[in-house]
């Protein structure tokens, strides 16, 4: 098997998974209990909470866990957009943004909320210039995802977080971060919230967190026993924290390797397959985007046809974001970017991990090679 949609999500470690069994089956104590083993594994809550808000530059009060991406950003958007005082107070985002993002705002805009949709250039940037010019007195939240999930552009975020301060320093800015967190250098973010999964880095689903920073207003997201600091109500998932720590700690010892190993791989993979005929690059330029997607269009085959001819041969690629891979329809994110029609419908992603090899590139680009030949022959006229 070859498996080229770590976008979607990645395996679960071996460190991961003994740590979230441990947390099951031995110290399977509620973190919220008062005797000594229950104490105990509150202590491992919260050196995992520590070390994931060191590395982006936060206080450990800072980090609230949740369960996933979505999770950490309807907290983000809702929760600040829950305490506003001004009726007519605005929010930014962008036309590329993941569900978990665009919808989120979509439902604000059906509220009667002033929200502003910025479109990205042909590479998947937006420009700071236009995101200051969108900022007013009234702006409230401005949310732009830090890594394209789709084809892979990477926000400048310190120029867009200075393009915001120059315009209205009272506006908080939100970044998902879910395509970022262990796929760029860890470090502090010029951000006031940031989202993170767990399953996009080796950890297992339904675990993930926020970074809300001290400054931030927000009503936080479910009610119940107060957990989270009343941010996040709901028993303390330990064993998917102990999990996420061990992922993380894992990741951060190989981070330089993982990067320049990912790299390598899809600037490999992006000159086998360019060098193919009617094969077009979407997003920005390999060498520019996020080291570990890499999104191309096939003319003349569908994407989906594509796909599951790829899946008899043992290689598991995807056509867009797993959240929308049911839907059918215009690709929302490609069209953001001008990708749309033939080039739309023949597009794939290939999302990469630390665990892929060179071979694997070179079988991938070999296969596709005979394919495309076969099914070029049946494209619709």
């Amino acid at each position: 098997m070859i498996y080229l949609d770590n976008s979607a999500t990645t395996r679960v470690s071996a460190g991961a998974a003994a740590a979230a069994r441990h947390y099951m089956t031995e110290e399977f104590f509620n973190p919220s209990a008062m005797y000594a083993p229950a104490v105990q594994v509150e202590r491992e809550v919260e050196r995992v909470r520590a070390e994931l808000a060191a590395s982006l530059g936060a206080k450990p009060s800072e980090l609230y866990f949740t369960s996933g991406g979505t999770e950490s950003d309807n907290i983000a958007i809702l929760g600040t957009a829950s305490v506003q005082r001004d009726p007519h107070a605005r929010y930014i985002t962008t036309e590329m943004e993941h569900p978990a993002v665009y919808n989120v705002f979509l439902a604000l805009a059906r509220t009667g909320a002033d929200v502003v949709f910025l479109k990205p250039d042909s590479a998947g940037r937006i420009d700071p210039a236009a995101l200051a010019e969108a900022v007013n007195e009234r702006t409230a939240l401005v949310s732009v995802m830090h890594v394209n999930n789709e084809f892979g552009s990477v926000q400048d975020l310190a120029a867009l977080s200075s393009a915001i301060a120059a315009k209205n320093p009272e506006t908080y800015f939100h970044s998902d971060g879910v395509q970022g967190f262990g796929k760029l250098p860890f470090g502090p973010l010029p951000v006031d919230l940031y989202s993170i999964s767990g399953h996009k880095f080796h950890a297992p689903k339904g675990i993930g967190a926020l970074l809300m920073k001290k400054r931030v207003k927000n009503a936080g997201g479910q009610l119940g026993g107060g957990q989270e600091r009343g941010v996040r109500s709901g028993t303390t998932n330990a064993s998917g924290i102990a999990a996420m720590g061990a992922a993380f700690e894992e990741l951060r010892a190989a981070e330089a390797e993982n990067l320049r190993h990912m790299r390598e791989l899809k600037l490999l993979l992006a000159n086998y397959l360019l060098s193919l005929p009617d094969v077009l690059l979407n997003g920005p330029k390999a060498e520019e985007g996020a080291p570990h997607i890499l999104n191309c269009s096939f003319l003349g085959v569908r994407g989906e046809v594509l796909l599951h001819a790829l899946e008899e041969r043992g290689i598991y690629v995807s056509t867009g974001s797993a959240c929308s891979s049911h839907k059918k329809g215009k690709n929302r994110v490609l069209a953001s970017i001008g990708v749309e029609g033939e080039r739309a419908e023949g597009a794939i992603r290939f999302s990469l991990s630390a665990e892929n090899t060179p071979e694997e590139m070179a079988r991938t680009a070999g296969e596709i090679s005979n394919l495309l030949g076969v099914l070029r022959r049946f494209r619709r006229r």
